[in-house]
This record gives C-alpha cells, structure tokens and sequence, in this order.
C-alpha cells in the first residue's frame, strides 16, 4: 500500500513528537528527579572543602622570649584525575619531582599514575622546596610546553622549638592521634606545657568550599561556605629564660662531671609561688625526638624514660633536707625553743632494737635545736618528732603539701608516698627515720615548695608555672595569680629556722659550700642512701645528694633546689654540701647579680679546706 506524501509528512512529524516527547522527558527526569544526584556528582568532580588550619598558639617566657613557634611547610598532594587529563605525563611529574621531595621516582609515579583525586606525596616540605618545585614546573612548561597540572601545596606548620633541649621537659612536644572516622590524624600536645595548657594553645581549624575548573585550578568567583580558622592563644609562662640558661649550664656540668641517673634544679619566687627555672638532666632537642644526648654527649636514641619531667615525677627519700618539718613544727607549736636542749646519746642511740647513728652531733651528747639543724643531728630531729607525736608529726607532714600533688600545671605529677600512723605502711621505727628523710618519698617540686614555706613565713604556695594566657594583640584572656593554700606554721617559727638554717650556710654548718659571695642565704643539705628494690635495705655508696636553700637570708626571694640521683663521685666526697651545694652558689650568685639584687653580706674567700673536712662527715 502507498501512502501518499501527505500522510509520510504526518507520520514523520508524529515520530519527531514522540522523539522529542522522549528527550524532553528524560531531561525533565534528569533535571528535576535527578538533580540533587547530579548535583552532588559534579560537586565530588569540581568542588572540594578545603581545610583552613588554625595556627597553633605559641609559648613565650615571662619577658615575651620565644619558646615555641610555627614554621610555614606545605603537603605536596597529587590528584590523579587532573594529572590524566593534561598533557605531561606521570612519569615526567615523578622525574621532576623525585629529588626535590627525596622520593624514588618509581614510587613517585606509581602515587600519581592513577585516578585518585586526593594522594599526598609528602608532608612537611618547607617553602623553599615548594618554590623550587614551582620553579621546576614552570621551566619544564616553557621548554617542553606541556603545563604540569595536578599537583597542590596545602598549606601545614611544623612546631620548632628555637632552644633546642633548654627547656625540653617543661615544653614538652607535638604528637598526633587518629580520632575515629576522621580522614587525617589530629595534632596534639604529648608533654609539657604543650599537653597541659593544649585546650589554649590548638584553636579550631576552619574550611572553604571551593571549585576547580579542567586544569585543578580554582574557580576563586566560584568560592562557596566558608568558616574561618581561630587561631589558638599564646601561653605565656613564669619562667625568665636568663635564669633558666643558668640553671641549664650548671646542671649540664654536675651530669658531665658525675655522671649521675638524673639531676634536677629548680629555682622558684616562694612570696608568690612563681617558678623562675626548672631543669633536669638527661634531657632531648624536642625538634628531633629520634635522637638524645648520653651522659658522654654522644647521640643515641632517646629512651621515653629520659623524655619524663623528673623535677615532678621522680621520687626519693629526701634524706637530711627533711628535717626543716620536725623542727618548725615543734618550734610552732611551742614545744622547744632554739636554746632547748636536745639529748643526742653521744652519736648513738638504740630505739627500737636499731642504732640510730647521728654523724654531726657525734661529739655533742647534747644539742640546742639551733645546733640540731646546723649539725643535721639525726637523732635531734627524730627526739623533736617524738615530742610532737606521730599523729601530729604526720599531720605537719601533710601539711607541708606532702603526699600529695602541688597542683603545678604540668602533666604526669605524682602525689611521692606518706604513710599514715594508722596505715601498715608504719611501724615503730617510723617516727625515728621519717624525721631524717628515710621511709617517705617526695617528688623535688614538693621539696622546694616546702622550703618555701620556710622562706615566705609559713604560707604553702601552689607552685605556678603558667603567666597567661594571651591573643594575638597581647590582650590577657587569663591570668593565674599566687594561689596560697594554708598556713603551715607561724612567721615566728619560720623566722628561728631561717636564723639556723643561715647557720648552715656557714663554716660551722654542712653547707659552706654553698654560700653565694656578697649574699646572705640559708638552706638545708640531703645525703640521702638510695634503697635497694623489693625493700632490701639501702645501698652503702648510693646516694641521693641534695641542696635547697634561699637568698638573701633576710629577706627571702628565692628559693633554689639542687638534686643529684646517684653522682658517681668518691664516697668521702659524695655528700649533699660537696656535690649540690657548690651548683647552688654558683647558680645564686649569677641569679642575684642579674636580679639586681642589693648585696647584704662581704664576699667570702672560698671554703677553707677545714670546712671541707667538715662537709665529709657531718651530712647525713
């Protein structure tokens, strides 16, 4: 059958409806059906949320020095669907790129010869390698003329600590954690002053949409959300970094010299609670946590062990340093005066089945309680125990921040070991050796603020290591003011063992090496034996050597602690006033002339070699 020409128009039209009819539903379908998952689609090809890091607050001393900062790096990341679509081959990017990032070119190529949109290359490339890599790119473009395109700088930093090791154990430094779920792992601070004060220090990270044109190049009109970054705040700390150089020198000779397991110092305002200086030895460069220093000075790697602030987490039996809480305490509550005598039993008494041996007062069968801390009589101070009770002998104990944490703001402080009159801890001989700092174990941060108690008329100050909190402008947003926890004793008390304890800084007392030229100052040495694990008893030629004291005596500004674990020094040497207490003049007298201190006492000779045989039998 022919159809006539008229009739062919018409079923050609209506086929050209139904066709079109067709079309216009599918893109109705696309359009309005659709659209959300198109949109979506094209958003995963162009559009990338970009993150806007927030820059980590940076950590100063008390005078603005800076302790910790940011250095500006870059992560070199690859998209392989941009890379595709160019013109220069993978293998040419990875030729161009290989020596720069210290990558083989085979494992270079194989990251970007893909379609991957997001591969990093490498992390932590500091700008003048992005700008030789870009330099490259665009020389590469102009001889070959094929544009290198896929290749992204994301904006990073790297934590640098400009001092190196000083002040390692207080700043602490920079790990990272995976938090479930998340695409990149989070920064955080591992130590220090960069764990304790992180919530400050972080800020909050911001981000963008933006869109990427053929080329991976952005759309900029095209940019969508955005959220800004908030930078974290600054910390400003108490430490004054010339103190602290000086403490540092001091300590890095005495761990030279003896050798010792750690060496602590710490230097702190007692009016206040303020810690100026705080060290310790063996320390590590935080900028490079795969290498330590030994007691050689050769590099090895860095145990975890030797990355811990000893000056808050190590504890020790204190030794003779203990004895300023017998006797403030029965000086405060009025049970003896400085002229009461005191019965020393000629150097040797039997209580409880054991003889306690008394090295300084051995030629005295009796002792002012003066002459008891100036002699560091072992039996004077067990007899003051005595008088006071072991109830009330413990609550002094307490009192004094003992068995507990000083509330510093650094992580990892432990609480040492008190034992309680009504513990199994205790026993009979307990109020005889507790007294002379055996069968208690303090932390040196409690050490130093107890002696601050002493120096400051009886107040216990919560040592404070944290100045402020500040913006970017400077402007505080918090600021941790002295915090005094309790009275301990009285001003009365403190101002008679401050007279005795001058005393000992003197060529009659065990510290006369310890006495800063032109300054006044008073203190208290330890010789301490080190005990054997499993409670074995005590090592006969370890020891835990010892210097706390303050200056000027008169008036009290500072209060310094020096401590050395286990100094490798001979036996007749090896005493609180002969290992610690010449770091603690040295120290005190640098300290005082850049305080400006006014001098109140005549510049003495060095300590006369009598004095010296003194030292070696009357510390302990």
């Amino acid at each position: 059958m022919k159809w006539s020409a008229k009739v062919r128009a018409i079923i050609a039209c209506f086929g050209l409806v139904c066709c079109f009819t067709g079309f216009s539903a599918r893109l109705a379908y696309l359009q309005v059906d659709q659209h959300e998952k198109f949109e979506r689609l094209a958003a995963e090809k162009h559009v990338k949320k970009q993150p806007i890091f927030a820059g980590r607050g940076e950590i100063r001393d008390v005078n603005g020095e800076l302790l910790a900062t940011n250095e500006p790096l870059s992560t070199v990341v690859a998209d392989g669907s941009v890379i595709a679509a160019g013109k220069a081959e993978p293998e040419e990017i990875a030729a161009l790129l290989a020596d720069l990032l210290k990558i083989p070119k085979s494992e270079l190529t194989s990251k970007i010869d893909t379609q991957r949109k997001y591969v990093v290359l490498k992390r932590s490339v500091p700008e003048a390698e992005t700008a030789a890599i870009t330099k490259r790119f665009e020389e590469f473009q102009a001889r070959t003329k094929k544009p290198v395109r896929g290749i992204f700088f994301e904006p990073d930093t790297r934590r640098v600590y400009p001092n190196n090791e000083v002040l390692c154990h207080v700043l602490g430094f920079m790990g990272q954690k995976q938090p479930e779920g998340a695409d990149e792992p989070e920064r955080m601070g591992v130590e220090g002053i960069e764990r304790s004060m992180d919530k400050w220090l972080r800020g909050y990270d911001g981000f963008r949409y933006i869109e990427r044109d053929r080329t991976g190049k952005e759309i900029v009109p095209y940019r969508g959300q955005e959220r800004s970054a908030r930078d974290g705040y600054d910390v400003r700390l108490t430490i004054d970094m010339r103190l602290q150089h000086i403490v540092e020198t001091e300590l890095e000779e005495l761990y030279k010299k003896y050798r010792p397991e750690f060496t602590t110092a710490i230097m702190m305002d007692p009016r206040t609670g303020r810690i100026l200086a705080m060290a310790n030895r063996p320390c590590f460069d935080p900028n490079d946590l795969s290498r330590g220093k030994n007691k050689e000075g050769k590099s090895v790697e860095i145990p975890p062990q030797k990355m811990k602030n000893c000056a808050v987490i190590n504890i020790v039996e204190p030794g003779s340093v203990f004895k300023i809480v017998p006797v403030s305490a029965a000086l405060n509550d009025k049970l003896v005066t400085l002229d009461t005598m005191i019965g020393c039993e000629g150097g040797h008494w039997n209580y409880g089945g054991k003889i306690l041996k008394d090295h300084g007062g051995g030629d005295h069968p009796d002792l002012s309680v003066f002459d008891v801390i100036v002699h560091s009589s072992n039996i004077g101070s067990a007899k003051l125990a005595m008088r006071l009770g072991e109830q009330r002998f413990y609550e002094y104990v307490r009192n004094f921040g003992f068995g507990e944490r000083t509330g510093i703001n650094l992580p990892g402080e432990v609480a040492g070991i008190v034992h309680s009159p009504k513990s199994s801890g205790w026993n009979k001989l307990t109020i005889a050796r507790m007294p002379m700092g055996q069968g208690v174990c303090v932390t040196p941060i409690q050490m130093v603020t107890a002696m601050s108690v002493i120096a400051n008329g009886g107040k216990l100050m919560m040592p404070q290591i944290v100045d402020s909190v500040v913006d970017k402008d400077g402007a505080s947003i918090v600021h941790f003011d002295p915090v005094p926890l309790r009275q301990v004793v009285g001003p009365r008390a403190t101002a008679e063992l401050r007279s005795a304890l001058k005393e000992v800084v003197s060529k009659k007392g065990t510290a006369f090496a310890a006495t800063i030229p032109g300054y006044t100052a008073g203190g208290k040495t330890g010789t301490a034996q080190i005990a054997k694990p499993g409670g074995g008893g005590y090592y006969d030629n370890r020891f835990v050597t010892s210097f706390v004291g303050f200056f000027p005596a008169n008036d009290p500004q500072i209060v310094c602690l020096v401590m050395v674990d286990d100094a490798k020094a001979a036996e007749n040497l090896n005493y609180g006033g002969l290992i610690a207490g010449p770091a603690f003049s040295r120290i005190g007298e640098q300290a005082a002339h850049y305080l400006n201190l006014p001098p109140d006492a005549p510049t003495d000779p060095q300590p006369a070699p009598q004095a010296i045989a003194k030292l070696t039998k009357s510390d302990r």
